[in-house]
């Protein structure tokens, strides 16, 4: 297998064995005032395209709908999609850790998660694996009929490529909203430009960070395609061993914006399945906080709100 993709390096700020917190991040992205109307997002689903989970996490496995194996961690078995390095467990978490008051709880806490593993244990994997797991998204179907709505991409690669492009524009088309990391090989300088592949194709929604203080993170990639800003410092979510651990990275800041995508979806009415993207990106660009006192290639249209 060639590896080609590779997850954006986070770093492990703090780890927690209990606690029972819903992260200030829900309310400075406005969240939880949409919980009501959209009943936590129940009944979207979204895809996770990362290094897998831990199934059983309590916070995490009544959300997990499905999942798939797509590298060669035990033994390419599709049935195995265990995550061997906690980051896909803790893009998890943010997306959709259930609100049951004993952990941390995510921004659609009654969506439900398609775990597609393209990650390995040593942090890498394939282009053909991440196209593969595309396709997947968009033709599962789950149990009840259900749907991928939203594909979230916390991971990345300084090349492009062309089937990975056709992948993504096909995935549009049939009406999945599609968010990546901007990428963190940021310098904090705004007139440098740093790419990251798929985040940096127009049909995804690419993320950058911002930090606790609503500034553009330093490591955050910078470039005229960023689209908004996330929360992406010091993150609580669930990881391994059932723990709860805060990281750092674009890779956190994702998944806020493919959350936030899973409750917004819940509000369109009456839409072309096709149109979803197009109203989504609307709806997070008529509602994002101007930081206009930064470049847009540090910030793009802002910081997410969904009030």
């Amino acid at each position: 297998m060639k590896y080609e993709i590779i997850l954006e390096r986070v770093k492990v700020v703090k780890l927690f064995k209990v606690l029972n917190a819903v992260p200030d991040n829900l309310d400075k992205i406005r969240a939880r005032e949409l919980w009501q109307e959209t009943d936590q997002g129940s009944g979207s689903v979204i895809a996770v395209l990362d290094s897998g989970v831990q199934v059983d996490h309590p916070s995490l496995k009544d959300n997990i709908i499905d999942g798939y194996n797509f590298t060669d961690d035990d033994e390419g078995n599709p049935s195995i999609f265990k995550d061997y390095l906690g980051h896909g467990t803790h893009v998890s978490g943010i997306l959709a850790a259930v609100d049951n008051g004993k952990g941390i709880t995510g921004i659609a806490p009654k969506s439900k998660l398609l775990i597609l593993k393209v990650i390995n244990r040593k942090g890498r994997g394939s282009f053909e694996s991440l196209i593969k797991a595309i396709m997947y998204a968009v033709t599962w179907t789950g149990p009840n009929g259900e749907k991928v709505n939203i594909i979230n991409m916390s991971l990345g690669s300084p090349e492009p490529n062309e089937e990975l492009h056709k992948a993504i524009k096909y995935a549009r088309s049939k009406g999945i909203v599609l968010v990546a990391a901007a990428g963190n090989q940021g310098d904090g300088e705004s007139a440098t430009i740093e790419i990251s592949y798929p985040g940096f194709y127009k049909e995804v929604i690419q993320v950058g960070s911002i930090s606790e203080t609503d500034t553009p993170s330093k490591f955050s990639n910078t470039n005229v395609n960023l689209d908004f800003v996330g929360p992406g410092e010091n993150i609580l979510s669930t990881h391994l061993n059932s723990d709860y651990v805060e990281l750092t990275g674009t890779s956190m800041a994702a998944p806020f914006v493919a959350g936030a995508a899973a409750l917004i979806i819940k509000i369109i009415k009456h839409c072309e399945p096709h149109l979803i993207p197009m109203y989504v990106y609307d709806y997070l660009l008529t509602h994002a906080l101007s930081l206009d006192r930064f470049s847009i290639n540090q910030v793009g249209n802002g910081f997410i709100q969904l009030k």
